[in-house]
């Protein structure tokens, strides 16, 4: 057992101050109560950790404190995080995995209650952080379709809504159609607010799920090469796995979509200044057969508005089939954000390498992570 996953154990049993009230005003790491196991440990400290459940001693510090407060009141963009940050996320992500039922932790957000503001559509998304939420013993406030059926319909403001959200439940997550939402609804609110998704902006947590699955598929991160393939424009999967994958060395991508989707120069001009190297093709049969992961994404239709010609224009262009696959190394794996169309051929799907169910499952774990550390904690 890594010290990090040790330290999660102990730290089920460990009472947290909510940040519900707190958690923005003050950047304090603060307990309930004492902890009577476990010393609390430096982020830098180098000697050892000792333990005093069993007076276990462990060679190595973790990343972070046990207990310590997770250093972002939000989440609302992949640039937030680190790589030592997104190790520790991917460290409390493994030990979810382990969570089942009447298992250790299952208890540990007990009384805690999530709201889903969902002014978009989804189905893997919100079912995966209610999924989390419950697993992990709390609660679930929920609208799925809230443009059309919540007090917005009425011209409710955003800032309102979550005025209002905020006084019945711990934390937020929301989806929204305008991009910068969530950055908004962050600014009003003052428990921890979760961005699953804004227009065209950005999508976080599935970014973490996203190279939480390339490190356990491919066994690493640094040093790979990415094709980011279909509507790049819209895509707030794409935008954000860039940004994360801009956090290790020696990452290459490369952008395969129609002209009206391409990849747009914010992203391009962020990966230059990282000295991450990028590169645009035509030709997916050749990027499939120089990457590790062929990351494949939906011509997003409701993204068009009324221009339907350019819709049609961009659709079926790129479609991942036995021929990219039989192009594809042996060790490399074709993912996707779901829900996909025509852009993947069903018999791809009994390949081995087509992750992306596997990747879906990953967003669980994920996302059990950051209700965890968000509410609790390290």
């Amino acid at each position: 057992m890594t010290v990090a996953s040790m330290l999660f154990s102990c730290s089920m049993h460990v009472g947290v101050s909510n940040p519900k009230m707190s958690s923005k005003a003050s950047a304090c790491c603060l307990l309930n109560r004492p902890w009577p196991s476990c010393g609390q440990v430096g982020v830098s400290e180098k000697s050892k950790l000792l333990c005093r459940a069993g007076a276990l001693q462990v060679e190595s510090a973790p990343l972070f404190s046990v207990g310590q407060k997770f250093q972002f009141d939000d989440v609302i963009e992949a640039q937030q995080f680190d790589r030592e940050t997104l190790g520790a996320i991917f460290e409390v992500a493994r030990s979810m995995e382990n969570i089942r039922g009447n298992s250790p932790g299952s208890q540990m957000l007990k009384g805690y209650l999530m709201a889903t503001l969902f002014y978009e559509p989804s189905t893997r998304t919100r079912l995966s952080f209610e999924s989390a939420m419950k697993r992990l013993g709390g609660d679930v406030l929920t609208t799925e379709n809230a443009r059309e059926f919540s007090s917005a319909a009425k011209g409710e403001t955003l800032e309102d809504t979550i005025r209002t959200v905020e006084g019945y439940s711990d934390i937020i997550v929301l989806r929204h159609f305008e991009s910068g939402a969530a950055r908004r609804a962050a600014a009003t609110a003052n428990i921890p607010v979760i961005n699953a998704g804004d227009g065209p902006g950005q999508h976080p947590s599935q970014a973490l799920l996203d190279v939480y699955t390339i490190e356990r598929e491919i066994g690493k991160l640094d040093g790979i090469k990415v094709g980011l393939v279909g509507d790049l424009a819209n895509g707030r999967t794409v935008r954000s796995l860039a940004y994360l994958l801009a956090k290790y060395r020696d990452v290459k991508l490369y952008f395969v979509s129609p002209n009206v989707v391409k990849m747009k120069d914010d992203i391009k001009e962020y990966l230059t200044s990282k000295g991450v190297e990028w590169e645009e093709s035509s030709d997916l049969m050749e990027v499939a057969s120089k990457c590790d992961v062929v990351y494949q994404t939906r011509i997003q239709k409701e993204r068009f508005g009324e221009k339907l010609n350019l819709y049609e224009e961009a659709r079926g262009k790129y479609i991942v089939n036995q021929d990219v696959l039989k192009v594809m190394q042996n060790h490399a794996v074709v993912m996707h954000p779901l829900p996909k169309l025509d852009e993947i051929e069903a018999d791809v799907d009994n390949d081995p390498r087509a992750a992306y169910f596997r990747q879906a499952k990953n967003g669980l774990y994920i996302r059990m992570a950051l209700l965890k550390v968000l509410l609790l904690g390290w």
